[in-house]
């Protein structure tokens, strides 16, 4: 429909950063962007770190404060989800009404993988993707508590960090044999592990949690453990239900081509939900983390304008456990070898992951000065 405005859905730094680079790159038509949650968009990354640990205010993870949108003129609609998309006459359907649109972003992001694991009157049980999960995460940190992690992945591991470092006592459960072990390979998930437990989390791999009874939790090995709070980080599932519904293509996220385009011509997606055709890659990629974030908002905000876009960026996340900090570049899946390069302590470290030969995917720890040229030796793949 001409002269219709351009229609943003989601929250997140996505949907946040797209719009930001709407309007930063010149586009002054009509936004309309329609936010789930009562929060403008903001990041995530804070919420198992520096937001969960009490040193970040929650305007810190805004893309941009409240008045930004105001004063660009930005329609914003929050507390406002869309239940529908209709296609056909191009608009989408919140409780409000129906909203035309010209062009359509979703960026809705994923939610964490549920358990059937129903709290009882001694323990709660916790998930975390919203600020609202770590605000109230946050109430069961601290010396007095006991906190039962499932899943020693990524969130995982950072919120054990985060609750040691407020004095919680910390047991993960995780059924592989290291944590992270998919993410990194045995002897650098191990490296992981030992830090973790010589700060005192009480790691127990090779199982995982049966059942909560009363007050105990009961491992699969038998074990019977007392914590107060259980948080499930098993993994994020992508809210496709919206795309799958309107009859968009969906395949493990919304099925978009190098230009962040989906099987409709009107409509993109960018971000957690995007399962992505990388050019470079040569295959099909959905990522996880707050680089892709960024950038597929940008470049999906100039897809949006017209303007020929390839995405083809490698992908990059960092953690922060600890006195550990780390940078990972490219994709690692499939990859055939990894090889350990020390540096000068078991605390600083890289890692490079070999598939038929090629530099697939490289990361460092705690050597900050070697950013620049992981990234350059992944990208070029030497």
């Amino acid at each position: 429909m001409p002269g219709a405005p351009i229609v943003v859905v989601g929250g997140g730094l996505a949907a946040g950063t797209a719009v930001v680079e709407l309007r930063e790159a010149g586009y002054d038509d009509e936004i309309v962007l329609f936010v789930e949650e009562p929060e403008v968009p903001y990041e995530r990354p804070p919420l198992s770190k520096g937001f969960l640990q009490g040193e970040k205010e929650r305007e810190s993870t805004y893309v941009r404060p409240r008045e930004w949108y105001d004063e660009h003129g930005v329609d914003l609609r929050l507390g406002e989800p869309v239940t529908s998309i209709d296609l056909d006459e191009l608009t989408v359907r919140s409780d409000a009404g129906d909203t035309a649109f010209d062009r359509l972003l979703l960026a809705t992001g994923a939610r964490p993988r549920r358990l059937e694991l129903a709290p009882t009157e001694e323990i709660e049980v916790r998930y975390l993707r919203t600020l609202a999960d770590s605000t109230a995460l946050r109430e069961r940190l601290g010396a007095e508590h006991h906190l039962l992690i499932i899943g020693g992945g990524w969130i995982g591991m950072e919120v054990a960090a985060t609750a040691r470092t407020l004095g919680t006592r910390v047991t993960v459960v995780e059924p592989a044999e290291q944590p992270l072990l998919a993410a990194l390979g045995a002897e650098v998930a191990s490296r992981f592990a030992a830090v973790h437990r010589s700060h005192g989390v009480d790691l127990r791999t090779g199982t995982g949690l049966d059942r909560l009874d009363g007050a105990v939790a009961v491992l699969n090995d038998g074990t019977r453990i007392e914590p107060d709070t259980v948080l499930v980080g098993v993994g994020a599932v992508p809210n496709v239900e919206l795309a799958a519904a309107a009859g968009l293509g969906v395949d493990n996220g919304v099925l978009v081509d190098s230009a962040l385009r989906t099987s409709h011509p009107a409509v993109y997606a960018a971000g957690d939900l995007a399962n992505a055709a990388h050019p470079r890659l040569g295959t099909r990629i959905r990522v996880e983390h707050w680089q892709n974030a960024i950038s597929q908002g940008r470049a999906a905000a100039h897809a949006l304008l017209g303007e020929p876009v390839s995405y083809a960026e490698i992908p990059y996340f960092f953690s922060d456990q600890y006195d550990l900090g780390m940078e990972f570049f490219g994709h690692a899946v499939g990859a055939q070898h990894v090889q350990v390069e020390p540096g000068e302590s078991n605390d600083a470290f890289a890692c490079w992951w070999f598939r038929n030969g090629g530099l697939i995917a490289a990361m460092h720890v705690n050597q900050w000065d070697r950013s620049d040229e992981l990234r350059e030796r992944v990208d070029q793949g030497a």
